[in-house]
């Protein structure tokens, strides 16, 4: 299994892109190798089958640019019911490809599932820093772990200027046609009754913040280390 420079972990297809998506295109015009995670299939959502999102989710993946995705195809719903699995299967991941940088969704979040993949990518960074956890692999701890925003909007501690791929990312978001776009015959949700209007609007405040256009926002969960200012 290659190596990732950047893992950016979700609870379902759509959710590192709603977050992260910009900076993900910023780092695959930099070279730098991009996997995402999904932790489900999102089985459970109120519209799109299985099928369909994985299909929009390869789209996605297409506009992106990314190296690879992965799916564990744990249960929509029930991640807290396979939690120690989840934990487990992330640690061997994080192993596996060795990523500098690991994405997971900021830990509060009107989604449960948000809230609980933020709560397992915790804890699989760290164990999978522990030479005695599961011992199958080599011990190895990315340098840094950066929640990103799906529902949430808090201020952040670190934004990216996104600015010049924002567009971009517009249209990675609209691959998602079965979660982002009313159709006949499908039920009404947060995320088609616009939705992306109100992404657009976190990521204006954030870059006005920042003095930029557009930015994503996320928290650190540690400080920033500089060698000199």
């Amino acid at each position: 299994m290659s190596e990732l420079d950047i893992l950016a972990i979700g609870a379902h297809p759509d959710d590192v892109e709603i977050g992260a998506a910009g900076s993900l295109l910023l780092a695959v015009k930099q070279g730098k190798r991009v996997g995402i995670l999904d932790l489900t299939y999102a089985e459970l959502s109120s519209n799109g089958t299985v099928e369909r999102r994985q299909a929009e989710a390869a789209e996605a993946d297409k506009r992106l640019g990314i190296a690879v995705r992965y799916n564990f195809g744990l249960p929509d719903r029930g991640l807290e019911r396979v939690r120690d699995e989840a934990i487990s299967r992330v640690v061997d991941l994080i192993r596996q490809t060795r990523p500098s940088v690991v994405l997971a969704p900021y830990w509060q979040d009107r989604h449960p599932d948000h809230e609980s993949v933020s709560r397992i990518v915790r804890e699989a960074v760290f164990s999978a820093g522990i030479r005695l956890y599961k011992q199958s692999l080599p011990a190895y701890r990315p340098s840094q772990l950066l929640y990103y925003f799906i529902n949430t909007t808090v201020t952040p501690n670190v934004v990216v200027d996104v600015t010049p791929v924002y567009e971009q990312k517009m249209e990675v978001l609209r691959a998602y046609r079965s979660q982002f776009e009313k159709e006949e015959g499908s039920v009404a949700t947060p995320l088609n009754n616009g939705y992306l209007e109100l992404v657009e609007y976190r990521e204006r405040l954030f870059g006005q913040q920042a003095g930029v256009k557009y930015a994503e926002g996320f928290v650190s969960a540690a400080p920033y280390v500089l060698t000199s200012l």
